[in-house]
């Protein structure tokens, strides 16, 4: 599945090392702007920079085709977080985002996420 702002969902985010985030995003980096959480289905990529939300949907069958959306914190109206229930069998957590432009997004986060985290990340830059 792709990731996309807009569509409903995106199951089964998994976090990934800074390291592994694709080469192709060092060239839509703005000076100062640094990856600070990443997440990858089986192809495609999400990144939280310190400005701006980022996915890489990987189209085709050779993957060399990439579509990149950028979605900057100051442009989110409000967002959800929903932290896993104690003792569930698949335990996943959701980010629900609204932009200023209408387009929402929701991400599912399976493993050992922090939505916490992410939701203070977010937090930080919106209500600068």
């Amino acid at each position: 599945m792709s990731i996309s702002f807009n569509q409903d969902s995106v199951f089964n985010l998994k976090p990934i090392g800074l390291d592994q985030v694709r080469g192709e995003l060092q060239g839509l980096l703005i000076a100062g702007e640094q990856p600070m959480q990443a997440f990858k289905t089986v192809r495609d990529q999400l990144i939280f920079t310190n400005k701006r939300i980022i996915s890489i949907d990987v189209q085709g069958i050779t993957g060399k085709r990439k579509a990149f959306t950028s979605m900057p914190y100051s442009k989110i109206q409000f967002f959800t977080i929903q932290t896993p229930g104690f003792a569930e069998i698949i335990s996943d957590s959701e980010l629900y985002v609204v932009f200023s432009n209408g387009t929402t997004a929701t991400f599912e986060f399976g493993g050992k996420t922090d939505i916490g985290l992410i939701g203070r990340m977010i937090s930080e830059y919106v209500l600068r």
